[in-house]
């Protein structure tokens, strides 16, 4: 032994020093406390702050209303539409969201050939291939109407908001007329020109 003092016990002939912390690992340490009881006190004691998941909240109404905002000014159009699915970037966060298992492709499967919704890579569609047609499809969702012939429906994106909507609709006019081999076009739907 080297004649530091130990901590009096031993494993396996491994003993342990009774070494003084370093001070700047104590005083984070320290910081650390007194940090996350002001933390505490802020946010939950008092309440004079916002959670970050209420600040996340209120970060998203405030882009959703400049969103709105800017729609007030640019209303949606056919022309603005197809403009977007020139976009790469917009386009490519667009596929993100339509190939999501959850989203679009539950239903039009990841290359949009169709499962339970309609194929959306030909020029055979229920309710309009024109661009507002889509954006409309996606926006308030179609309901089902066997009296008119309409099998399925779908399901109001809406509450997503309108970046996802927009993304997804410059996706769908991207793959429009692409022509992967899918599910057959539903009786009532017409050939687009």
């Amino acid at each position: 032994m080297t004649g530091q003092v130990t901590r009096g016990h031993a494993y396996d002939g491994i003993v342990e020093f009774d070494n003084r912390l370093p001070n700047w690992w104590l005083w984070s340490l320290y910081l650390a406390c007194i940090y996350s009881l002001m933390y505490w006190v802020h946010y939950h004691t008092l309440g004079t702050g916002d959670l970050p998941s209420e600040a996340y909240i209120a970060e998203q109404k405030a882009a959703a209303t400049k969103v709105e905002a800017m729609l007030a000014a640019n209303p949606v159009s056919d022309e603005m539409l197809r403009k977007l699915a020139k976009e790469p970037a917009f386009v490519a966060e667009g596929e993100r969201i339509f190939r999501n298992q959850t989203k679009c492709a539950l239903c039009h499967k990841p290359d949009g050939s169709g499962l339970v919704g309609p194929n959306l890579t030909d020029d055979v569609w229920i309710y309009g291939a024109k661009p507002m047609d889509i954006y409309t499809s996606i926006l308030k969702g179609r309901e089902q109407n066997l009296a008119k012939g309409f099998m399925g429906g779908m399901q109001a994106f809406e509450g997503e908001g309108m970046q996802f909507v927009l993304r997804a609709t410059a996706y769908v006019l991207s793959i429009q007329n692409t022509r992967v081999p899918g599910k057959e076009p539903e009786p009532n739907a017409k050939k687009e020109q």
